[in-house]
């Protein structure tokens, strides 16, 4: 045998325990007791064109995210309450694919766009050194949540995306810190509004939207999504991991996501950050999450969530993305 037949029986070899590896994480997902697990595994892994898909809204995760909603489309707390408020709730709804016309969520909704549209939310943005301070992933993650419930036509979503792109820094981002000296924005802040304006983009064709979305894609992929321009060193050892629900916090298998759907796997840059998730996936084929953000639903104090996502072991949201991701990058065949 030759050197490059050796090599060449060595690929395929790493390729089929590759996909035996994402056909049992498949099968894994596709048996979850969640129905809109099951249904977005079908539509965005395997490549089914569903015409009938199951009902999201029976699953025990999306009837808990909706539980508890009055009549004004609260949650009888400020919608940025961590994590019980609308803001938090509607992002994990749409991200388990809730239908756009679903009353309840654009209920919700509105009670978003009322407090970030507010008189009261916009006197408090502050502009220092010519730069605006924004803690910009709240916009950010109203914008991409509104664009996918069908509210993008509504000019209070406008105002969100015309505001992000207002407000963006010279290097593509966002910050929120009035000491920071605006050479560089915030990974935190930064990738929700990515997210929005490329979802703003999709639902308008705006394409403003999607150039300032294509200037944050930038930022990321300079760094190669978490490497130190100076150093070359990884930015924060907990961006390595993966959380879920990420909340406003960056992590690279969370941006891997969001650029996917970007359609920027392709770029070399990204190279390094999906190895690194492909190394995380583990012998079952499943990916297990990081410490959580949150707390479980009965907690005493702050941070706790209103459904439980799992602490330990497989994280479903984390393997179903991870799948997506190697699937955009071309690292698995559907």
């Amino acid at each position: 045998m030759t050197a490059i037949e050796g090599w060449r029986n060595h690929l395929l070899v790493a390729l089929a325990v590759r996909e035996a590896k994402a056909q049992a994480a498949i099968e894994w997902l596709l048996s979850s007791g969640e129905p809109a697990i099951r249904h977005l595994v079908r539509r965005d892994v395997i490549g089914e064109t569903i015409a009938d898909p199951e009902d999201v809204l029976a699953g025990p995760i999306v009837r808990g995210l909706l539980h508890g909603q009055g009549s004004d489309g609260s949650f009888g707390v400020h919608p940025y309450r961590k994590w019980g408020g609308a803001h938090w709730r509607l992002v994990s709804l749409v991200e388990l694919g809730i239908p756009s016309g679903d009353t309840r969520a654009r209920a919700a909704a509105e009670t978003v766009l009322g407090w970030l549209t507010g008189s009261g939310h916009r006197r408090g943005i502050r502009v220092i050194n010519g730069l605006v301070r924004r803690c910009a992933s709240q916009e950010g993650n109203a914008l991409a949540v509104c664009s996918r419930l069908g509210m993008a036509a509504d000019p209070r979503v406008a105002l969100l995306a015309r505001s992000l792109v207002e407000w963006q820094w010279p290097d593509g981002g966002w910050n929120c810190d009035p000491r920071a000296s605006g050479r560089r924005s915030s990974f935190n802040e930064s990738l929700a509004p990515m997210w929005g304006l490329h979802e703003y983009w999709l639902a308008t064709g705006e394409r403003w939207a999607k150039e300032a979305a294509d200037r944050v894609t930038e930022l990321f992929l300079e760094h190669r999504l978490f490497r130190s321009l100076k150093t070359g060193e990884p930015i924060s050892r907990a961006w390595l991991v993966a959380h879920y629900p990420p909340y406003w916090r960056y992590d690279v298998p969370q941006a891997l996501l969001i650029l996917s759907r970007m359609g920027t796997l392709v770029d070399e840059r990204a190279g390094e950050a999906i190895d690194m998730l492909v190394s995380s996936q583990r012998g079952d084929g499943r990916w297990s999450s990081g410490p959580a953000w949150w707390r479980v639903p009965g907690s005493s104090g702050s941070n706790v969530e209103v459904v439980d996502w799992g602490h330990r072991g497989p994280n479903e949201m984390i393997t179903l993305n991870a799948l997506r991701v190697l699937l955009a990058a071309g690292r698995l065949t559907a």
